[in-house]
């Protein structure tokens, strides 16, 4: 079965282009653009230990700041997440991971539950983190797990270089989401004692 998503979003404030295939073991292929450096650091670092392949492009109004190309390429990956998944039956549904970066641990947990809820805590201090705003971060996770229908809990546990704690952030969550989608049981079967995991 296709596990890839198209999708284009355009507003007056962003031009956003996707490309996404899940459970990318072989032929992994990853392309962020989004004008924002840190933020496709970060983007190619939860492509890279989904395993998915990832084709990202987006023209945005950074001359007013980051705020709109940030937001609006995290919701249009939340909407292609959901899109290539289709519907979640056979999967985990639950994922979890921890993952260090020097000094820094970030732990996150994945429910693929039809209910989009996100509580990010990354105890960053600086204001920015190239031409990512800091505030940004963690907005972003949040904006993706809305669209994706994903209840996600990310927190830095600890580490004192920001740079640090938000990647090791991002790639926690790349690694629950990797098992939250992994096979499991028939194909047929949706993990839910109600038989459905949509909203």
């Amino acid at each position: 079965m296709s596990q890839t998503a198209y999708v284009t979003r355009k507003t007056n404030e962003t031009d956003i282009s996707i490309t996404l295939a899940l459970n990318q073991y072989s032929t992994q292929s990853i392309d962020v653009n989004t004008g924002v450096g840190f933020l496709d650091h970060m983007l190619h670092a939860l492509a890279k230990h989904s395993r998915w392949s990832l084709a990202l492009t987006c023209k945005g109004d950074l001359h007013i700041d980051d705020h709109h190309t940030a937001e609006d390429v995290a919701i249009a990956l939340g909407y292609a997440f959901k899109d290539a998944l289709g519907p979640p039956a056979g999967i985990r549904r639950y994922g979890y991971a921890y993952a260090p970066l020097d000094e820094a641990l970030s732990r996150a947990v994945v429910d693929v539950s039809g209910r989009p809820h996100a509580v990010v805590e990354l105890g960053l201090k600086r204001e920015k983190i190239g031409d990512l705003s800091c505030e940004m971060i963690p907005h972003v996770i949040q904006s993706f797990a809305t669209a994706a229908g994903l209840t996600v809990h990310v927190d830095c546990l600890r580490g004192f270089n920001d740079h640090h704690r938000a990647e090791s952030a991002f790639k926690a969550l790349a690694i629950a989401l990797r098992e939250a989608i992994s096979p499991f049981g028939s194909p047929d079967d949706v993990p839910s004692t109600k038989g459905t995991l949509t909203a």
